[in-house]
């Protein structure tokens, strides 16, 4: 088995902890949509996680992230008056 990467040392102990915990309910329902012969190989696995993350978990991620960056820019434009002078 592999070794895990060390946690990331900018997240406090509870994030990470909770990040962990939403990650393996995740890959548990995940793993319930992946076809069990592909989880047979480590090349397989791969794969399964691979396309899991493009399809699903990215996505879904990167809608997230747009949407909170867009909404600190309208916070940031909405509180400059320069911004709403004529």
């Amino acid at each position: 088995m592999q070794e895990q990467p060390p946690p990331d040392p900018s997240m406090d102990a509870e994030k990470l902890a909770k990040v962990q915990a939403h990650a393996a309910a995740i890959a548990a329902l995940l793993y319930e949509e992946t076809d069990p012969e592909q989880v047979k190989t480590l090349e397989g696995i791969e794969q399964a996680i691979r396309g899991h993350l493009l399809e699903t978990v990215g996505p879904q991620m990167a809608d997230f992230l747009s949407k909170r960056a867009a909404a600190q820019a309208q916070d940031a434009n909405g509180e400059s008056k320069a911004s709403s002078e004529p």
